[in-house]
């Protein structure tokens, strides 16, 4: 890669840095991946959380591909204020009426209008000569700009056009309105120089008003790494999506390249107007109404992006965490970092987790639970906070409790029909101490309704805070992953729970988050709980 002090495209930062538009396709070319299909309920909340990005354009589907889509594209055009609205057509006059009426709500909007160059697309799927395509984006680009004001045209697959040509093409665009150019590696099939220099002999001499635009996708992984060269090349607008999801291997990951430009802005010397902190919030979003998880190891937005398991990270994180991350956490919105403990970790890591869980232990009780810590690390991946609290106050079952208080049966019913009568939860749980007690609530909903039970049972006020629910297959069956996050006194817990049945699932965590409570208060009066051992 070239040396930012020798690149042109490259300059030091500075207030007024040069901006680069964010323009976000989640809903669009994200969309378009199989399994990543969304309603258009979903979509608002996915175009909500972009709006709380501050991206500068989402593109919110293909208003010609169907009515649902065409209705959601409006939807999103009426509703959401602040980036400019836009749709995706192909470059012939029905395709541009369509988006231009979708977007019409908007009071930003834009029409993104496209058609194959290189010649796989010109002989394969267009039948059509240079000049024939010529002909028709300077014809077809002008109707756009009839239409709306601000047309973006892509020359699809530009990557695997001939250099000239492309030129040409990007040229006739120009003379016919459109003000953003954007350059596609449809097949991802660049390179970070390749697309550099590209870039730097597109923008040579272009119009100041105009606009050049990269879109990356990552089949051979290089997407951002692409985009971010493109930028370097000149490229203003890089399009991309949250979490990286696209058309097979995927689009570049905008969570990734807002944060590179932002981490190294030494580097780049370019900025973004997105508001970071809102990047944690838009993954899990899109996450939530998709169903796909985010892999531990995503950059920037995964659980294993802040999360420390080496013995020598995890002192060096405490002691400094700038000593191994060079982003903070809360940057992205994300909590905080993550002193993960397992079979790794060290006697600092685990002194640390008990202290922030609020348990009373001193050195010598460190020092004695420490040994059975290791042995627990060295038989699951990981150690939970229920374990640690469960090693520090010498309690718990065989089920891995941390706190007193098991379920022994649960019901719920929404009587849908009867409009009197509201949801509610019958549940029973069993304390140590070999006493039942069995309570009814009503609710907001069923699984609410068990909340409220459950904490009528064990005296704990707790609150929900988050709480996610994953599939996974386990053989032939097909379980639930619960982790819920509980409120109680200005302090969190998290409780985990695996069942078949999401119901159970979800109120299993939220006992275990509440036993963590119970068990934590206990030991911090310094007394035993009730029925330990």
């Amino acid at each position: 890669m070239t040396n930012a002090t020798s690149d042109p495209a490259v300059t030091a930062p500075e207030d007024g840095a040069p901006h680069v538009r964010i323009f976000d396709t989640t809903l669009r070319d994200g969309e378009q991946a199989p399994g990543f299909s969304m309603a258009v309920e979903a979509k608002m909340v996915v175009a909500r959380a972009l709006q709380a990005l501050n991206v500068d354009i989402i593109e919110a589907g293909f208003a010609a591909a169907s009515p649902g889509d065409f209705a959601a594209v409006q939807t999103i055009a009426r509703e959401i204020e602040g980036p400019r609205i836009c749709s995706l057509s192909r470059l012939n006059e029905p395709d541009i009426e369509a988006a231009a009426r979708a977007v019409e709500p908007a009071g930003k909007r834009r029409v993104h209008t496209f058609i194959g160059t290189s010649p796989t697309h010109r002989e394969a799927k267009l039948k059509m000569t240079r000049d024939e395509i010529l002909k028709r984006i300077s014809t077809t680009v002008r109707f756009a700009c009839d239409a709306c004001e601000d047309v973006e045209f892509s020359p699809e697959d530009a990557i695997r056009t001939e250099r000239e040509y492309l030129a040409e093409a990007v040229q006739a665009a120009i003379e016919a309105g459109a003000v953003t150019i954007n350059i596609p590696d449809t097949v991802g099939y660049t390179t970070p120089e390749e697309i550099y220099d590209l870039f730097r002999f597109l923008t040579a001499g272009a119009p100041e008003h105009v606009t050049f635009s990269v879109h990356c996708h990552d089949d051979l992984g290089m997407a951002v790494a692409n985009s971010l060269a493109a930028v370097r090349g000149g490229a203003r607008q890089i399009e991309c999506a949250i979490n990286g999801i696209g058309e097979r291997a995927g689009n570049c990951s905008l969570e990734e390249a807002v944060m590179a430009l932002k981490t190294r802005k030494d580097y780049f010397g370019m900025e973004t107007q997105i508001d970071t902190a809102k990047l944690y919030p838009a993954s899990l979003a899109l996450s939530r109404v998709t169903h796909h998880p985010i892999p531990r190891n995503k950059a920037v937005v995964g659980k294993n992006a802040f999360a420390h398991e080496a013995g020598i990270h995890q002192h060096g994180v405490l002691a400094d965490r700038r000593t191994y991350e060079i982003m903070d956490a809360e940057a992205v919105g994300m909590p905080s970092n993550s002193i993960v403990l397992g079979k790794h970790s060290g006697k600092h890591a685990f002194a640390a987790r008990v202290a922030s869980l609020g348990l009373n232990a001193d050195k010598a009780r460190i020092e004695e639970v420490f040994p059975d810590f290791k042995r627990l690390a060295d038989t699951c991946r990981e150690v939970t906070d229920a374990d640690v609290v469960k090693l520090i106050t010498g309690h718990g079952g065989e089920d891995g409790r941390a706190g007193p208080w098991r379920l022994r049966r649960l019901e719920l019913r929404t009587d849908a029909e009867e409009e009197e009568i509201l949801p509610f939860a019958r549940i029973t749980m069993k304390h140590d101490d070999g006493t039942r007690q069995t309570v009814q609530t009503e609710g907001g909903g069923p699984v609410d309704a068990a909340f409220a039970a459950v904490c009528a049972i064990s005296g704990v006020d707790g609150r929900i805070v988050s709480l996610d629910l994953h599939h996974t297959a386990d053989g032939e069956d097909t379980l639930v992953n619960a982790e819920a996050t509980v409120a109680v006194d200005g302090k969190e817990y998290s409780g985990r729970a695996r069942e078949v049945d999401i119901a159970d699932a979800a109120v299993a965590a939220f006992i275990a988050a509440v036993n963590q409570a119970a068990a934590t208060a206990e030991n911090r009066k310094g007394a035993p709980l009730e029925g330990a051992a």
